[in-house]
């Protein structure tokens, strides 16, 4: 099993490859919950997020054989690009497969760093299928995303950092998808105080490891479904789920809603982008997701910043909607002259701005004298909502709430 000194001797393999990134003080995350709140920016980390420091530590113990033959692997794009410019940078050729749906900023990123991709699978379960073919026929290494004692010593050194820069850390929050960060990051903590308490939080569409522990072993699920592509696993790692066992205190899990949530209130309070799974320990945080103390000193790692800006376009909006700061809504006008300035009026009233109106005059569903129309509505919270809804109802308007 992977030991405390495993991740020591990376720190001196990575150091040269890999930043020591900021651990910064959040008066607002503080504020809203009560506890004593610093984020551990990995998302401003070489590649943008924290697999280059696994990748490195790996590709850094491989043989002169072994690096003739080149190395393999699969990812949905953050692995990719930390094994793409590890190889690159020790002259190693490197093949990467990701899922054919892997995000196009990903795959050109990781094409930039020098990595040869290949589109493979619905998601990276099958992309590693792919991999591990090449890896037969071709004679690479293959570079495990995460169940790789070499590659969890190497994500580890977060912890080191984190221990280094706050040694009165009380909880340290940690996303997980195979189990490979949150594997060598409880490593580095429990090795350097055991009362460090260690929270590993999976998005509920793809929760794995969650579903593992309460039924005792590991479980393999049928599909993933969430936003945070960066931890869609179908199952753990054999290593990983061991680790886990022994050196992580709990595991929780957030909705997709609640991810939504914590990326745009952590753009908008802190001017900082993750991508989805670097926002889940934050949503875990902030939805109460786990027990902790008033003042009790916490750290979220947010791991990776690598949002396909289309994916952002979407999540962003889902955040509005369920902070309650975009809405849409239909309803039915007479059709005359003057009765959309009527609804305006209202709408104005209730300070409202209108992003868009759409006029349906044909709908079966509506008299023919009658026009439905569906409003785009920027809002200021839940409360606006319905305060505005209640206006609407006071005016005599039936409205259905589409979002």
């Amino acid at each position: 099993m992977l030991a405390f000194e495993d991740v020591l001797a990376a720190r001196d393999r990575v150091a040269e490859t890999a930043r020591h990134t900021p651990l910064d003080y959040s008066h607002t995350f503080s504020a809203m919950t009560g506890a004593d709140v610093h984020l551990k920016l990995e998302l401003f980390q070489r590649t943008g997020a924290f697999k280059i420091r696994g990748a490195t530590n790996r590709i850094a113990t491989l043989s002169d054989t072994e690096r003739e033959a080149g190395v393999v692997t699969a990812s949905a794009g953050n692995h990719a690009q930390g094994v793409a410019l590890a190889a690159t940078r020790i002259g190693v050729d490197s093949t990467i497969v990701m899922p054919e749906r892997a995000p196009v900023s990903k795959v050109q990123a990781t094409e930039s760093y020098g990595g040869n991709v290949v589109l493979h699978g619905r998601d990276y379960d099958e992309a590693a299928e792919k991999a591990h073919e090449i890896e037969r026929e071709e004679g690479r290494t293959y570079v495990h995303a995460f169940d790789d004692e070499m590659v969890m010593a190497g994500q580890g050194t977060i912890g080191l950092e984190i221990y280094e820069d706050l040694p009165g850390v009380d909880t340290v929050i940690v996303p997980i998808g195979g189990g490979g960060l949150i594997s060598g990051i409880a490593t580095a903590l429990k090795g350097q105080n055991e009362d460090v308490r260690v929270i590993g939080v999976q998005a509920e569409g793809a929760s794995s490891v969650a579903e593992s522990l309460q039924k005792g072993h590991r479980i393999e699920r049928d599909g993933v479904q969430t936003i945070a592509d960066g931890i869609a696993t179908r199952t753990v790692g054999e290593r990983t789920f061991e680790i886990i066992r022994e050196r992580v205190d709990e595991v929780v899990t957030v909705t997709d809603p609640e991810i939504a949530v914590a990326l745009t209130t952590l753009l908008e309070r802190s001017k900082t982008l993750a991508e989805g799974a670097g926002a889940v320990p934050l949503a875990a945080l902030l939805e109460g997701k786990f027990d902790y103390d008033e003042g009790e000193t916490i750290v979220p790692t947010l791991c990776g910043g690598n949002i396909d800006l289309n994916t952002l376009t979407n999540v962003i909006m889902r955040g509005l909607v369920e902070t309650g700061r975009y809405c849409k809504i239909k309803t039915v006008l007479e059709d005359r002259p003057g009765s959309l300035e009527e609804l305006v009026e209202v709408l104005s009233a209730a300070k409202v701005n209108i992003y868009g109106i759409e006029h349906d005059r044909t709908s079966r569903d509506i008299a023919m004298n009658d026009a439905e129309v569906e409003l785009d509505l920027e809002t200021r919270g839940e409360e606006h909502v319905a305060e505005l809804l209640a206006a609407l109802e006071d005016a005599g308007y039936e409205v259905e709430v589409l979002v």
